[in-house]
């Protein structure tokens, strides 16, 4: 389970280092195997699954019917951008550059550790994002729930 939040410099070469808490998980958990890809809710943001959990979000993303127009952009952002990245021997990984380009990732980024995945912030859309409240009418029966 990935957890935290952590500042990411992201190199010339478009590369960065994952995190010395998450080598070990990448390494055994994830067999040194990512799938990076658009996040389709947020801009500013990429995903990066371990290969065994994007199996099985692309497996249900493409059982979608696609006669419907969402569901070719969803099958489009996650499916037909995905990259497999894999660390060198100095844990990094290459960002494609379209989709550094699209999040507006450059040499700032904030890598969260969301439990299944990771998600890879632009440094401005992740501030913009953490400085909004959530307001009283946004909150859903499942989160009134919670014992926070």
């Amino acid at each position: 389970m990935f957890q935290g939040e952590t500042a990411i410099t992201v190199d010339d070469k478009g590369r960065l280092a994952i995190p010395t808490a998450y080598r070990e998980l990448v390494t055994e958990a994830c067999a040194n195997r990512l799938v990076i890809t658009y996040n389709p809710f947020e801009s500013g943001c990429l995903w990066l699954f371990p290969h065994a959990e994007w199996e099985r979000v692309r497996d249900q993303v493409n059982a979608l019917p696609s006669v419907k127009a969402v569901h070719r952009a969803l099958q489009m952002k996650l499916v037909g951008a995905a990259a497999m990245v894999e660390p060198d021997g100095a844990m990094r990984i290459l960002l494609p550059a379209s989709q550094r380009t699209a999040a507006g990732i450059e040499k700032k980024a904030v890598l969260l550790g969301m439990g299944n995945k990771f998600e890879l912030w632009s440094e401005q859309a992740h501030l913009a994002k953490i400085r909004q409240t959530i307001g009283e009418d946004e909150i859903s029966d499942d989160m009134a729930d919670l014992r926070l």
